[in-house]
């Protein structure tokens, strides 16, 4: 039976983070959380992951800071940017590095779609 795929979730919001991190469970994912992008970097699940869900809003390191540092380090998961009315600033930097914006409330099925998505290619690459 495959494993289910990893998922890394920074959020600093704690009821956001439990409450995607119990509906990606529901869905078959198996999701590691972190409250910063520095509890994030100074863990080691990044090794095994299959796509990172990164709020912009983090306290200290945002969301696309932490992810230039993580392609900077040769990191190349597939991130998906989770965010609330984002400027074109935001959605363009988030563009330039390849990861789809999703507009918080997340609604319907957009998020697990995404996710899906990038771990189908993902594998389809590998």
């Amino acid at each position: 039976m495959k494993p289910a795929p990893r998922i890394m979730l920074v959020d600093d919001d704690p009821a956001v983070r439990a409450s995607l991190r119990f509906s990606l469970e529901l869905e078959g994912f198996d999701v590691a959380t972190f409250a910063s992008a520095e509890d994030f970097l100074a863990s080691s699940h990044i090794v095994g992951s299959d796509c990172l869900v990164l709020d912009y809003h983090l306290p200290g390191i945002d969301g696309i800071e932490l992810l230039e540092l993580l392609r900077q380090r040769g990191v190349t998961l597939p991130a998906i940017l989770i965010t609330t009315t984002p400027s074109r600033r935001v959605r363009a930097r988030a563009a330039a590095l390849d990861a789809p914006l999703i507009e918080k409330p997340l609604l319907c099925d957009g998020l697990t779609a995404a996710i899906r998505d990038l771990c189908g290619r993902r594998a389809r690459a590998a």
